[in-house]
Formats: C-alpha cells, structure tokens, sequence
C-alpha cells in the first residue's frame, strides 16, 4: 500500500514513518504544512522549513502546504495537500505520528474519510516513556528545538534527547508532572539522523528566539 506521511521533522512523526517502513508500507511522499502561526493548534512549527533538507536524506518526495494557522481553517490547507498526494502520488492512507492528541487525530482522520484515505497512527496512546526509549532503541538522533513550559528554559534548545536526557525529564514529570514525550506541548524536536536517512544531517547553529520558558530554535545545517 502507497502511503503518504504527515511529516513535521520531529521525532514522532519520523519515527511512525520508519514503524510503518519495517512493517513494509511504501513511503510514497513526505506531506508538510507550513504554519505562519507559530502557535498553531495542528502543526509543528520550530525548524519546519528544513524538512526539505531531511527529505533529500530520506530520498522521499516532499509536498509542501502552505498555511496561515488560523484555528479549524488550517483544515482546508490539510485537505489540499492531502489531494495532492493522492492525485501526484497516488497515495491510499496516511500515516501520521499522532500519540494523545484527540483534537489532531480526530481532524485528520475526518478529512482522510472524505478523501477515502487510510490512516495509520503506529504511536497511538503509546506509553510516553516507552516511545522514548524506542527512539533511543532505534537509534535516531533527536535534538530539541522548541520548549514552551516551567521549568524548561533556553539551554534545552539544541540538547540530544538521550538517556542522559530522559532521566532529567523524568525528574521534571516527578516534580512538575510535564510529558517526557512532550507530548502536552513541553517541548518540540527535530530529526537529525535515524534509520531511514541516507545522511546524517550536520547542524552548524541553532538561532533562539523567546524568553522565559518559551523558546524556539531555527537550525542552521
């Protein structure tokens, strides 16, 4: 089956693309919105045009959407790149790194029904601990571009999340009951090297922007 993925540059999404790989799905192409609206409710924002550079990696074809983030709006630019997987690639599911978010996999499994597309979400209500570990297991390379919760701060842009890294996110979920997955919005990653890429990517700088617990890193590769 032609399979499509909703690719962010993040660790999960990367990590339900090489899940459905090992299982024998073909990766048909990459699907990635661009979000002007950096608080978007959909989308990944942090480092989101370098998921270019990741697909000439991955040696996957990429369909970039554009978007302005407005919240339920942002619907209609899914749906467009959605087509256009179909009709360019052919495309029959989508596989999306969905883990607890009812509010994103509930939207996007609606536009699927009404283009008559699959969907494939291998990281639902996975144990968040546990999908870390797999990573760690599985050998991707992740770094963290984005925090945006107390007690997280500035020098967590740019750190590998290792085991090393895990353990003080388990300290932090003990004390301020925050996902080490992030999956509550506590931080964002980006992929820099996993199983499926040809590459490694090489990061030359990380630009910050924010304050407070509220950060954001552009990669310069």
């Amino acid at each position: 089956m032609k399979l499509g993925v909703l690719f962010s540059g993040g660790k999960d999404s990367t990590l339900a693309a090489w899940i459905a790989k090992k299982e024998r799905y073909k990766l048909s192409c990459l699907i990635t919105l661009e979000s002007e609206n950096k608080e978007s409710f959909m989308f990944h924002t942090p480092s989101i045009v370098k998921t270019k550079v990741q697909a000439d990696s991955l040696g996957i074809p990429l369909i970039i959407q554009k978007t302005k983030g407005d919240k339920e709006i942002e619907l209609n630019d899914l749906k467009i790149a959605l087509q256009k997987a179909k009709e360019s690639y052919g495309i029959e599911g989508v596989i999306t790194g969905a883990v607890e978010s009812v509010y994103q996999a509930s939207r996007i499994q609606k536009i699927c029904n009404e283009l008559e597309l699959e969907v494939f979400n291998p990281l639902w209500q996975k144990p968040q601990e546990e999908l870390v570990l797999e990573l760690i297991k599985e050998k991707f390379e992740v770094i963290i571009v984005g925090v945006f919760a107390y007690p997280l701060t500035k020098d967590w842009i740019g750190k590998k999340l290792d085991r090393c890294l895990l353990g003080s996110l388990r300290l932090i979920k003990e004390k301020w009951g925050i996902s080490v997955a992030g999956e509550g919005g506590e931080y964002e990653s980006f992929v820099v090297n996993c199983p499926l890429f040809k590459n490694p990517l090489k990061v030359k700088d990380i630009q910050t922007s924010g304050e407070g617990n509220s950060w954001r890193g552009e990669i310069v590769l």
